[in-house]
């Protein structure tokens, strides 16, 4: 598609469509302000969009890029990985130009969301497209008169061929909690990680670049500013045919490698802002 931005249905939810002018485009949920396509020039999708996800509004969307907030997994007395992606975002800005697609959806606090964490919030989400390129910032404004403490993430969920095929590299030397070990603290010691059983591990204070490789392409993952962890998530064979929404054998086209902040729980003093950013370059 050309260069610009367009409102479009997708699935029976209201959405923006991204596009880049060079074939690059992403596609963009106003439920959950979640990013559901991304699909960078040469036409292949890499975001993961389950085939079974529900698109009415009662449960979150399983795949593409979930916006985590105010808590991350169960980290907290709220329902898991928070509202914010249950919720409806609204447009703040859209621009477009030569090479590029810009849109930024926002989130505040309502009855809704005070009567499960009573704080006064704003929240944005900025998502463009550039080439081969995905960028997404979030950013939290605490407009109230008391300090808060929160968790989130970008809970990306990547399409790949072969899980079993996957190597991820830039973790060794990292040290991770294992939910699937009975939340041991662990180190990554080997050059790559590679995917061979359920996965589910918080890698902490991560400062490199990430890179997904396949047979014949990769993915650079560049997490930065306030995101400081990187969460690595596959549900393998027993997990995926038990979550309703993903197809039995899910766990063989998809891993999770998220944006997170989420070790330790970000104090967010009233009239102060956060934010982080997930950068995603197709090779």
């Amino acid at each position: 598609m050309a260069a610009g931005i367009e409102r479009i249905d997708f699935k029976g939810l209201p959405a923006l469509r991204l596009g880049a002018g060079n074939g690059a485009s992403a596609v963009v949920s106003l439920f959950g302000g979640q990013v559901l396509s991304w699909t960078p020039p040469g036409g292949q999708e890499r975001l993961y969009l389950s085939p079974a996800a529900r698109f009415d509004g009662s449960t979150p969307i399983r795949g593409g890029i979930p916006v985590c907030f105010p808590q991350f997994a169960d980290l907290g007395p709220l329902p898991q990985h928070g509202f914010a992606r249950t919720a409806n975002w609204s447009v703040l800005n859209e621009r477009s130009g030569e090479g590029y697609a810009l849109a930024t959806l926002g989130l505040r606090d309502d009855d809704a969301t005070r009567a499960l964490w009573p704080h006064a919030f704003t929240a944005e989400l900025s998502v463009l497209v550039e080439d081969a390129r995905l960028d997404l910032e979030f950013e939290v404004t605490n407009t109230g008169g008391e300090g808060f403490d929160f968790t989130a993430a970008l809970h990306t969920y990547l399409a790949v061929r072969e899980v079993e095929e996957t190597r991820v590299e830039g973790l060794h030397g990292y040290s991770y909690r294992d939910k699937a070990d009975a939340n041991r603290i662990g180190r990554d010691s080997g050059d790559v990680l590679l995917i061979e059983a359920e996965t589910d591990r918080v890698y902490h204070g991560v400062e490199r670049p990430l890179l997904l490789r396949e047979y014949d392409r990769s993915l650079g993952i560049n997490n930065a500013d306030g995101f400081v962890d990187v969460a690595v998530w596959n549900p393998w064979v027993e997990r995926s045919a038990a979550i309703a929404d993903l197809p039995d054998d899910a766990f063989r086209r998809m891993l999770c490698i998220e944006a997170a902040a989420a070790r330790q729980p970000l104090q967010l003093a009233a009239g102060k802002s956060w934010w982080g950013r997930q950068t995603l370059v197709a090779l």
